[in-house]
């Protein structure tokens, strides 16, 4: 898997080399052993409906049995005359008690049905994804809108920037998306591939994405895939469209392609995956700055942010995802899950983050790549990622360190301090793999994100127009306040430090005031 869109055709070696696939790291090495399917189990909802139905059967019998009786009472005590018109009414009345009875029956039978289809999706592999309490799925934007995918350029639909879709990839065959774009701004389109949680996929299989001009050339390329935990999650990969000076492809206004595809359709589960589709425009600065990579800076790891976890429930999209701070958050995690949060960002600041999963008692086992933690940028750009390998003992996971949000970030070879090229939410992402429940059960499992933010706080490039969407390369003051800091932490520590220290001057500046004051009125007495 690559970070960052590996950009085609480009003018010169060097430009070349600044695109270069980098490959991501995994932090479990082990091979990706296929997981054992999981036992057939009757969930408890299913075990309730069998136990309604039974009931409603009974009830049925109960009432028809009551029904005779009264019937067969009302004959005995009616006189001869009034004899047939009580036959007449209870066959009247049994009657309408069989269809009563029936109706009750075929009820019952319903949800019966219903009942065996759910103990038989328990049975599949990820069917423990039917069980109670299981994890919620993807959550797309409200307001996204739902489009159909074209097999070739000719009925491509236009995606506009500022606005987000919904789609369906099949598994053979590349899909094709318009984009009208102009010669000024640079275009950024993300797609999240969402496979269906009971699905068998592969550790290359994915999505990839490119970016293609009128003519087919590529703009850019990437491509996100499940990796050694072979667990079904949300997968995002993103291209791109640069507005480069020196450039010659992919610079004019007018018509471009995006692309989607699996990676692996061969080995790729058969039904149709979701897709959330989103596109973006970055206006170009006023001010030409340097057009190179920024200045070393400190890549040593940063300590851990200590402290007692608060609750802090994640997301389930990134239109959905949980505002943090720095700070350590907790929440709980089933296997198949995947939780969402997003961190604001100015120009200058950095970000570092780790997940730690609790343990699982007295089981044991192995599931591979278990706990997956990954960071995205503001266009959903996937900067880092990293995942870990789970025995039922705590296991943490960290981000690479990572330079301060620079507009110059993206000059720089590495892909990750490419990616970390403007201002606004950056979203991390944590999936616990299906399999764990394998080993482990069905959860939930404690998980605590620790946030440290770094660096200052520093003006951004002045833009010659408006992104689209408005706003999403800054952080604006109700996202500041959306993102609780957790007390205790460094940055509180620090602010309750100047709080002090500017109450304890404050104090020493009013005495000396008043003293100040006390020695002229007396001077002026004795003038």
């Amino acid at each position: 898997m690559g970070h960052g869109p590996v950009r085609g055709g480009g003018d010169s070696a060097g430009e070349r080399e600044g695109w270069r696939v980098m490959g991501r790291r995994c932090g479990d090495r082990r091979g990706a052993g296929a997981g054992r399917e999981r036992p057939t189990a009757v969930t408890a909802v299913g075990a309730a409906t069998l136990v309604r139905a039974a009931s409603a059967v009974r009830a049925a019998t109960l009432v028809r049995a009551a029904t005779l009786v009264r019937a067969a009472s009302a004959v005995r005590a009616a006189t001869p005359v009034r004899a047939a018109s009580a036959v007449r009414a209870a066959s009247a009345l049994r009657a309408a008690t069989a269809v009563r009875a029936a109706t009750a029956v075929r009820a019952a039978t319903v949800a019966l049905t219903t009942t065996a289809a759910l103990v038989t999706a328990t049975a599949l592999p990820g069917g423990a994804a039917l069980a109670a309490g299981a994890p919620a799925g993807y959550a797309f934007a409200e307001d996204a809108r739902r489009i159909e995918g074209a097999s070739g350029t000719s009925g491509a639909v236009p995606l506009e920037p500022g606005a987000t879709y919904r789609s369906s990839l099949p598994r053979n065959g590349t899909l094709y998306y318009r984009l009208e774009l102009d010669a000024a701004s640079d275009a950024y389109v993300s797609v999240t591939a969402v496979p269906g949680a009971g699905g068998e996929v592969t550790a290359v299989d994915g999505v990839r994405v490119t970016v293609q001009d009128a003519d087919g050339a590529s703009c850019s390329s990437d491509s996100a895939t499940f990796g050694a935990a072979r667990s079904p999650r949300p997968v995002t990969a993103w291209g791109l469209r640069e507005i480069d000076p020196g450039g010659s492809r992919c610079q004019d206004p007018g018509t471009y392609y995006v692309t989607v595809e699996r990676t692996r359709p061969e080995d790729s589960p058969p039904d149709a995956w979701d897709l959330e589709l989103a596109a973006v425009t970055e206006p170009r600065p006023e001010k030409t700055g340097r057009t190179t990579a920024p200045e070393p800076w400190d890549s040593a790891s940063p300590e851990p942010l200590a402290g007692e976890p608060e609750r802090r429930p994640g997301g389930n999209g990134f239109a959905h995802a949980t505002p943090v701070g720095q700070g350590a958050w907790s929440d709980d995690i089933r296997p198949g899950q995947t939780l969402f949060y997003k961190v604001p960002l100015d120009w200058g600041r950095q970000v570092h983050a780790t997940a730690e999963l609790d343990g699982a008692g007295d089981r044991s086992g192995y599931a591979t790549g278990a706990l997956h933690l990954a960071l995205h940028n503001p266009v959903r750009g996937e900067v880092d990622d990293i995942s870990k390998g789970y025995t039922g003992r705590q296991a943490t996971v960290g981000l690479a360190p990572l330079p301060p949000v620079a507009y110059a970030n993206r000059y720089a070879a590495d892909g990750q301090v490419a990616a970390m090229r403007f201002a606004g939410a950056y979203y991390l992402v944590v999936h616990l793999a299906a399999q764990v429940a394998d080993d482990f059960g069905d959860g939930p499992f404690g998980l605590t994100l620790r946030v440290r933010l770094g660096g200052a706080a520093q003006a951004g490039p002045e833009y010659t127009a408006k992104s689209r969407p408005e706003g999403v390369f800054e952080v604006s003051a109700p996202e500041r306040a959306a993102a609780p800091r957790a007390s205790g932490t460094d940055d509180d520590r620090a602010l309750k430090a100047i709080a002090v220290g500017g109450i304890g001057t404050g104090s020493v500046l009013l005495l000396g005031l008043g003293a100040w004051t006390a020695a002229a009125r007396r001077g002026a007495r004795r003038v």
